[in-house]
């Protein structure tokens, strides 16, 4: 009998033993795996400065390193108009100074911006996409005058030879477009420009403001740099004068006129040649000064400058 019940608590001792490895082995799983979701969350590798200082029209880089990215994503994220530039290696902005920097494996997902300008000063955000999301934000100044000094080129360009640094107007030194329409100007700089701005009136065209549907091309080139600026949806407040402003060089300008509705027939462009001004001034006094049959008068005005610009 007694050894019934010495067999019978070794055995509940050996089933409470079992009891308890089992909770302990679960208990130490439990934290393992919850010491890995802490190690293998992403954070940030902060070592890089938070106050970053350039000056206009060089090449800045803010850094930005993520550990543990895993297959999250990292954004870059301009602060005052909350403008995503970067989703991974893409870039989602028109302006085109603005760029991802990543080698393959590496941890770095840096924001470079050349041709810095004084308006990019500011508050950017490197971002992971976590939950909840974590982001780094380093603080940019840039200092110095803008190239937009129009006039303040050196005199020796201007007043130089044929072979002085300068920027020329592909086309027509006046564009006329309809409005809807995609206005397009071309400028090409004999040097290789280490910049080239765009000026609208005097105001820097700013390719991410509320406007939208801005987009500008720059490209070095055998003989130079070649600058292509492009707005969609033309307004009649795009009408004006642009100045294609490259850095060390002269400037040179273009009118654009956007028309609400038809070109008016003097002044519509055409590869044959310029319709004759003056004959369209003569036929429109004679509708001004002709209040009857306007109708029959405006008809043949239009008949006659068809057949003089054809």
């Amino acid at each position: 009998m007694e050894t019934m019940t010495v067999v019978n608590l070794v055995k509940l001792v050996s089933f409470v033993l079992y009891v308890i490895c089992l909770v302990c082995d679960t208990v130490l799983a439990a934290a393992a795996i919850t010491n890995a979701e802490i190690i293998e969350q992403p954070f940030f590798d902060d070592i890089s400065p938070r106050n970053v200082t350039t000056v206009v029209d060089d090449t800045v880089v803010l850094k930005c390193r993520v550990k543990n990215k895993g297959n999250r994503t990292v954004s870059w994220m301009r602060k005052r108009d909350l403008h995503i530039l970067t989703s991974n290696i893409y870039t989602y902005t028109g302006d085109q100074r603005f760029d991802v920097i990543h080698a393959p494996e590496s941890d770095d997902w840096d924001l470079k911006i050349e041709y810095a300008q004084q308006r990019d000063s500011g508050i950017y955000e490197c971002q992971v996409n976590t939950e909840p999301k974590i982001n780094l934000a380093v603080y940019l100044e840039v200092t110095g005058t803008e190239i937009g000094g129009i006039g303040k080129i050196d005199e020796n360009l201007i007043h130089g030879n044929d072979k002085a640094a300068r920027a020329r107007i592909m086309g027509s030194q006046e564009v006329h477009v309809k409005r809807g329409s995609t206005i397009s100007l071309s400028c090409a700089v004999n040097v290789h420009a280490s910049s080239v701005s765009w000026f609208h009136g005097s105001s820097v065209v700013d390719f991410d403001s509320a406007r939208g549907g801005i987009s500008l091309e720059t490209e070095k080139t055998e003989s130079g740099t070649s600058s292509r600026l492009m707005l969609t949806r033309a307004a009649l407040r795009d009408s004006g004068n642009y100045t294609c402003v490259p850095a060390g060089a002269v400037s040179a300008s273009v009118l654009v006129y956007v028309l609400n509705g038809e070109h008016p027939a003097a002044m519509q462009t055409s590869s044959s040649g310029p319709c004759p001004s003056n004959i369209a001034l003569i036929l429109l006094c004679i509708l001004s000064i002709c209040p009857c049959h306007r109708t029959t008068i405006s008809q043949t005005m239009s008949c006659i400058l068809t057949l003089i610009c054809r």
